[in-house]
């Protein structure tokens, strides 16, 4: 039996989050007064674990933080959702990083130190940990610079010792829509972008126009993945494979967004831990669709994220059939 069902590497970072009152910042050394703020778990990585955490996976996270108050926020909050954070290695010299937030009504402007980000060496996954994984989840690759060289190399021993293997690009600041990920295709059984993230990919590998997600999805497919899975939002999801139809779900109806940060990568959590429960890709979209849609139910990435009973009674309430666990 494997030690972890899923080991995430990735970034863990802390998010402050700001609303209510005015939450424009002014310049000239004038102080604005806004009524909630509290600090939240937050990076793609950090969501994702903790969110599959919650539906009953054991997961351990490697990422880095610094030696700070918010590292150690990560640290702890990590553990206290039961996510194994032996490998979350602490920098000395550098801050952990920290998104600010400056929430109004649904927009919002995030201001982020990349701190200890980009921090992350493809020597810091221990080779016993990830063969020790059933599935190894690869979070915001374009913020981790410092995985891109020898990253190929790690996911294709946790590979041949039987693991899966996913990756969430999450947006390329720079833009250059590569950084070497293009030569990890091969390697993964899933990539999961959202829409604009998958529209940027295909259109960047083929040098062509921007097409729509599922064209982005299906063109994709071809390049390597066993299968590109497309967060949609408000239209649900789709999974593309490189020789068949994609497969769409709709989005969870009835849920009222309070706060839309980190739905796709609880959307993440949802469909990794249907797959390794043994669901076929419909049932993992539903399961995906489920989390994410009730992760917003409060502000930050982790506070509402579903248990397993929540997300498998949304999932089956979306598409109409009853699931099981186990």
């Amino acid at each position: 039996m494997s030690d972890f069902d899923l080991v995430v590497v990735g970034d863990c970072n802390a998010d402050l989050l700001v609303s209510g009152g005015d939450v424009v910042p002014a310049f000239g050394q004038q102080e604005r007064l806004v009524s909630q703020s509290h600090v939240t778990i937050g990076g793609s990585g950090g969501i994702c674990a903790a969110g599959a955490a919650r539906l009953g996976l054991r997961v351990a996270m490697v990422g880095v933080v610094g030696d700070d108050l918010f590292g150690r926020f990560m640290r702890d909050s990590l553990a206290e959702r039961h996510v194994d954070v032996t490998a979350v290695r602490t920098a000395k010299e550098t801050p952990t990083g920290l998104s600010i937030h400056l929430i109004r009504g649904e927009d919002r402007a995030i201001v982020t130190n990349p701190g200890t980000i980009p921090e992350l060496r493809a020597e810091d996954l221990d080779a016993d940990l990830l063969a020790s994984a059933r599935h190894v989840h690869v979070s915001a690759y374009f913020l981790q610079s410092g995985l891109w060289s020898g990253l190929a190399g790690v996911l294709g021993r946790a590979r041949n010792a039987g693991a899966t293997i996913s990756l969430d690009p999450n947006w390329d600041p720079a833009e250059t829509w590569d950084q070497g990920m293009s030569g990890l295709y091969g390697l993964l059984d899933m990539l999961l972008p959202n829409d604009a993230e998958a529209i940027e990919l295909a259109a960047s590998r083929a040098h062509s126009a921007r097409g729509t997600a599922e064209e982005a999805a299906l063109a994709l497919a071809t390049a390597g993945p066993g299968s590109v899975v497309v967060k949609l939002g408000a239209q649900g999801a789709l999974a593309a494979f490189p020789k068949d139809k994609a497969i769409h779900v709709p989005a969870v109806p009835d849920v009222r967004p309070v706060d839309t940060v980190g739905a796709g990568d609880s959307f993440d959590a949802g469909f990794l831990a249907a797959t390794l429960w043994g669901w076929d890709t419909r049932r993992a979209l539903a399961l995906g669709a489920a989390c994410g849609a009730l992760s917003t139910r409060s502000p930050g990435g982790t506070d509402a994220q579903a248990t397993r009973e929540e997300a498998v009674s949304a999932a089956s309430d979306l598409i109409g059939e009853v699931l099981t666990v186990g």
